[in-house]
């Protein structure tokens, strides 16, 4: 059974992700279903992000780290995120918890509960609400990374002008943000 039909008899997370060190901030705002597992919540973020998918990640909440578990990174102990629910981990507004993707360039998001609501039977959970700014590029380096990055494409004089546009194709828009396109990805992952 998909979280969008289970989503109707659950209370809705409204939660905001922001990606650590971004200035000016990188987020977005989601709703999801409190019975969302960290597995589920995972994909969401990927999405809502505009990440690939083909990092490791993990989450932390209140100190737990919760993920894959692989036995080949055995240095910290990980629960696994499958079975995992959100309500089981995280039960009150205001809540913090991180969300790290990319284990080399450590892109670290801080999710914020903002809000815990009744189900709304007209909205189909999950949904991003509203969100700023473009995700950066993968594998750039991470947040110092990405701020090379801009300067360097925004800077036709800059060394690595050239290289840089040529490696994302060509442009980079750091403010595009697309709700519909974020909201049409959703639907179809969960």
């Amino acid at each position: 059974m998909s979280s969008r039909k289970r989503a109707k008899n659950h209370p809705i997370y409204q939660l905001k992700i922001t990606l650590k060190g971004s200035k000016p901030p990188i987020w977005r705002r989601v709703q999801v279903a409190s019975n969302t597992t960290l597995s589920e919540l995972h994909e969401i973020i990927q999405v809502a992000m505009g990440w690939w998918d083909s990092h490791l990640h993990q989450f932390i909440i209140h100190g737990e780290n919760f993920g894959i578990p692989d036995p080949d990174f055995d240095f910290t102990e990980v629960t696994s995120e499958r079975g995992t629910k959100l309500s089981g981990v995280i039960s009150s507004e205001k809540d913090k918890f991180f969300y790290e993707y990319d284990f080399g360039d450590s892109w670290e998001h801080v999710i914020l509960v903002e809000k815990i609501l009744p189900p709304d039977p007209n909205i189909s959970y999950p949904i991003c609400l509203k969100g700023k700014r473009a995700c950066p590029p993968e594998d750039c380096g991470g947040i110092w990374g990405y701020n090379d990055f801009l300067e360097a494409i925004q800077d036709p004089d800059h060394l690595e002008h050239d290289d840089m546009l040529e490696w994302v194709g060509g442009e980079f828009d750091s403010e595009a943000f697309s709700l519909d396109e974020v909201n049409s990805r959703l639907k179809n992952i969960i």
